[in-house]
């Protein structure tokens, strides 16, 4: 069985993210690993599954995931698929779950998608990769969030791999038993 994984990234822990999920995928899912640009085509009749992840900057995900999503909701919605939000609110802990995110939580009210499975997780800062403006953005929004406002530190973690390990394993399973019971059908 096949699945894409599609992701959006701005600095690059949506992708590594990603890649986790990728790594505790069971050995008989094959995956195509996809970042998920404006003009990037998918023939999702080639998958049995599909995971999305995308992350926020300033409240907002990126055009390109709401393009996909336009295009693509119907096929989606008959398919097994997932999807997780990346946002820096998500590192506490009464704001780490769909429900709990706003963020999330109002992206999967709004969208056309219903994804069979979801999360959230929390993002990283790489102050030193940003623009003065989005540097200085960032920082006064973790300063009023009570987050890390120091700009010399090369990179803040704040994910949780125990938790994004945990949801790829869900992830696995649940997509192979959905997959047998269309066998047995």
């Amino acid at each position: 069985m096949k699945v894409l994984l599609l992701y959006t990234t701005r600095e690059g822990q949506t992708r590594k993210i990603m890649q986790r999920i990728a790594e505790q995928l069971t050995t008989d899912i094959e995956y195509d690993l996809v970042h998920l640009k404006s003009e990037t085509m998918i023939n999702l009749s080639h998958y049995q599954g599909v995971l999305v992840g995308s992350s926020i900057r300033y409240g907002y995900y990126p055009q390109a995931l709401k393009k996909f999503i336009t295009e693509n909701y119907y096929e989606l919605n008959h398919m097994f698929t997932a999807f997780f939000g990346v946002n820096m609110v998500a590192r506490k802990p009464n704001k780490n779950t769909p429900e709990t995110n706003l963020y999330t939580r109002k992206f999967l009210e709004k969208s056309p998608w219903k994804p069979t499975m979801a999360a959230v997780f929390a993002g990283a800062l790489y102050y030193p990769r940003y623009g003065t403006l989005d540097r200085n953005m960032i920082r006064l929004i973790m300063w009023m969030g009570k987050g890390e406002t120091d700009v010399k530190k090369p990179i803040v973690e704040y994910t949780n791999w125990e938790k994004v390990t945990e949801f790829a394993q869900n992830f696995s399973q649940k997509l192979v038993l959905e997959m047998n019971k269309k066998t047995e059908s």
